[in-house]
């Protein structure tokens, strides 16, 4: 248990007026009035106190796991002094290293040199959306009191553009770390601005993301996520190929029939052939298109500015394009097999060398031009729809997102949904 000479030596070592923010933070936080802020109330008062409820959690897990000292699952007030104390020290140093001027407040272009710093490039409008990032909950905050020190827990709240200490350590207390790194990630889920994410082309990663590994943990999420997919799909998937390759001689008595004339020829087993390749392709895909979005998005950027809707359709085209050309023979070997009769291959294999013996090597890129053709307007179309769609909905879901709290990731399904449907028609002759 924290002791009492800790919280009076903490105490001791702030200054009056922090001695008393801390204790009136602590009372609100304290729901219970027992002297002890278990997980519960710290959650519903980050949330009270201006922490977006999908961040809470997290946040009050963190903050917990930092200030309790004595594993009771519980901060008494002399573990949250030091606690808040040694948070404030550390968002101090963090300040002051982006103050690189040292005039007391940080501005625009010291906010686009940190983030260029950790691989991040935005232009001074992005950077003055990051100060007027919570302008909007401003009202709400004053009138229902929900601020941590008695104002809205918002940057730049005197409107001028920069952002002094007072502002920055109010904007950031409840925020359980003081790395900048950390500071980022946190800007890029709470403010709408464009750093790197989207999701026509790979997810746009940090250096800390890549050395820790959570960019393969997400691409091995996403490749397992997409195997269950097609694998569900795959019946569907073969009757478009056989509909596309033999038309009417398969299409008699409709898509019953077609299903029985499958299902007669090769049994429930020959539903999913063909699925094995279309499976094991989605590794090298993805893990291609990654690595050429990531060199070819540097080539497009210009020195200080972010990545474009125009570099942006590019990058992913281009990705795209050398991905497919990369995994292509899998494709055909995916489409060779799926229309083969039962016994014509004992595997993927015995296909592959079948096809090379009999057409040469280049029957393994036939459609190869129009596949491309059909990918590279995908990738642009597919993104300019998304983007088009996520502003207008920015724009016009601002002014009630804090107060209606809205399921940020529904509203992404809808957009994605409408692009599909969008994008669809105008490529799917190329497949």
């Amino acid at each position: 248990m924290a002791s009492a000479h800790g919280s009076v030596r903490e105490l001791h070592e702030l200054s009056a007026e922090e001695e008393e923010q801390f204790t009136k933070l602590f009372k609100r936080l304290d729901a219970s009035g027992d002297g002890r802020i278990d997980f519960e109330e710290l959650r519903e008062g980050l949330k009270k106190l201006g922490v977006h409820s999908d961040q809470a959690e997290k946040h009050a897990q963190e903050i917990l796991k930092k200030s309790d000292k004595d594993d009771d699952e519980e901060i008494e007030f002399a573990e949250f002094v030091k606690y808040m104390s040694e948070h404030q020290r550390k968002l101090k140093l963090t300040f002051d290293k982006l103050d690189k001027n040292n005039d007391g407040r940080i501005d625009t272009e010291e906010i686009i040199e940190a983030l260029r710093g950790l691989g991040v490039h935005i232009d001074k409008s992005e950077a003055n959306k990051i100060m007027k990032s919570f302008t909007l909950r401003l009202r709400t905050f004053l009138a229902q009191g929900t601020s941590v020190f008695g104002a809205c827990r918002c940057m730049d709240k005197d409107g001028t553009l920069t952002v002094d200490w007072d502002e920055w350590r109010e904007y950031l207390l409840l925020h359980p770390s003081a790395d900048l790194k950390d500071i980022v990630k946190y800007w890029r889920h709470t403010v709408s601005i464009d750093i790197g994410e989207n999701l026509c082309v790979p997810d746009e990663f940090t250096e800390e993301e890549k050395v820790t590994g959570m960019w393969w943990r997400q691409l091995v999420a996403g490749g397992t996520a997409g195997a269950v997919s097609r694998t569900c799909t795959a019946p569907l998937d073969r009757l478009k190929v056989l509909l596309q390759v033999h038309g009417a001689n398969v299409a008699r008595g409709g898509i019953a029939g077609s299903f029985k004339q499958m299902l007669k020829e090769g049994g429930v087993k020959g539903l999913w052939r063909g699925n094995g390749m279309n499976v094991l392709k989605i590794a090298p895909e993805s893990a291609i298109k990654f690595m050429a979005y990531e060199r070819l998005k540097k080539l497009f950027t210009r020195e200080g500015h972010s990545l474009g809707v125009v570099e942006r359709f590019c990058s992913g085209s281009l990705a795209g394009m050398i991905s497919q050309t990369s995994i292509y023979p899998m494709e055909v070997l995916k489409t060779r097999l799926a229309i083969r009769k039962t016994g014509e291959y004992s595997g993927m294999w015995d296909c592959a060398v079948k096809i090379y013996q009999r057409e040469g090597l280049r029957a393994f890129y036939k459609g190869y031009i129009p596949n491309i053709l059909g990918v590279l307007p995908y990738a642009g179309i597919d993104l300019c729809i998304y983007e088009t769609l996520k502003i207008m909905w920015v724009q016009h879901s601002e002014r009630w997102q804090r107060r209606n709290d809205p399921q940020e990731t529904d509203d992404e399904k809808e957009d994605g949904t409408l692009k599909n449907i969008c994008t669809l028609p105008r490529t799917f002759s190329y497949r």
